[in-house]
């Protein structure tokens, strides 16, 4: 047996030392300090940018979602069912839908998928407003009424009382 009376190993003095390797996810330092910085110029030039758009909503965003008419009027199954749509005040504010079935206002919300539905019936989208209006004077039946929504103190929103805790 040859045993080599050298005391480095071999190869250990031809190279130079290399990098050390980069983190887990496969970047440096130097690109997360990178990635930091254009995050925080971005965040500080836009509300500079904000501040240059134009305060006014052009001709399609003031438009109803949907492409639908800006308002109805029509009598369904011997309701009044009115519709109006308004658009938001600021470019960040969305317009939205007032609704009243007979004089008293129907609340309408958007759904994700881009349908409405009402307070009356909120199991089913409908396409339109018209449609959840529609729907609500069916779910209603003869002789009931959509609750008047008066300003001031109306106790619980449910109308049921209070339930739970009491302090």
């Amino acid at each position: 047996m040859n045993v080599p009376i050298d005391p480095a190993p071999t190869g250990a003095g031809d190279t130079a030392p290399r990098p050390a390797p980069p983190g887990p996810a496969g970047r440096t330092r130097r690109d997360v300090a990178r990635g930091l910085r254009a995050g925080a110029l971005a965040g500080a030039l836009a509300p500079v940018l904000a501040a240059f758009r134009s305060p006014r909503p052009g001709p399609a965003e003031t438009d109803p979602p949907g492409g639908a008419a800006p308002a109805f009027a029509q009598t369904y199954r011997g309701r009044r069912l009115r519709g109006v749509w308004t658009p938001g005040h600021t470019a960040a504010e969305d317009g939205r839908w007032h609704v009243t079935v007979d004089g008293r206002p129907l609340h309408l919300m958007r759904r994700a998928d881009g349908g409405w539905l009402s307070t009356v019936d909120h199991y089913c989208s409908y396409r339109t407003p018209l449609e959840a209006a529609r729907a609500a004077v069916d779910a209603l039946g003869p002789g009931e009424r959509l609750r008047d929504a008066a300003p001031g103190d109306t106790g619980h929103a449910h109308g049921e009382g209070r339930h739970g805790v009491r302090a």
